[in-house]
């Protein structure tokens, strides 16, 4: 992994082979980041994507092996078991220029991952919801 840090923001190259969820949040420990926002595209393989079940309280998981384009990386971070926890989904395409989506489990780099991360410098946290069955945000009224 490399990164560039610009203000608030960085700029993050995830390498051929990394994990993304993994790499991210260790790199949101490492640099000490509680709350933000993440966006991203590169190429992925191994994807563990799903789609929330509300009645079963339960995540549908689909497994994508073969080399996918990630079109869309949108996700954001927040303390959860006191510590960083990325929420991400995403929308994959693949050479036959079909589209998939839905929240990311873990992927592997299969090429490049480029990512942007802005650090909003406070901590949001996660708390479980337990008529939805999830760990949601939990936001301070203003």
């Amino acid at each position: 992994m490399q990164f560039q840090k610009i203000d608030n923001s960085y700029i993050i190259y995830v390498e051929k082979g990394e994990k993304i969820i993994e790499t991210l949040t260790q790199f949101c420990i490492d640099h000490n980041i509680n709350s933000g926002q993440l966006s991203g595209i590169g190429a992925v393989k191994s994807t563990d994507i799903g789609a929330y079940d509300i009645t079963s309280k339960d995540y549908i998981h689909k497994l994508f092996n073969p080399i996918h384009e990630l079109l869309s990386f949108q996700g954001n971070i927040a303390i959860k078991d006191d510590a960083p926890f990325i929420h991400a989904h995403i929308t994959l395409g693949n050479h036959d220029m079909e589209v998939s989506g839905g929240h990311l489990f873990e992927a592997e780099v299969a090429a490049v991952g480029e990512f942007i991360l802005h650090n909003f410098n406070t901590k949001t946290h996660r708390e479980l919801d337990n008529n939805i069955g999830l760990a949601t945000l939990s936001l301070c009224k203003i």
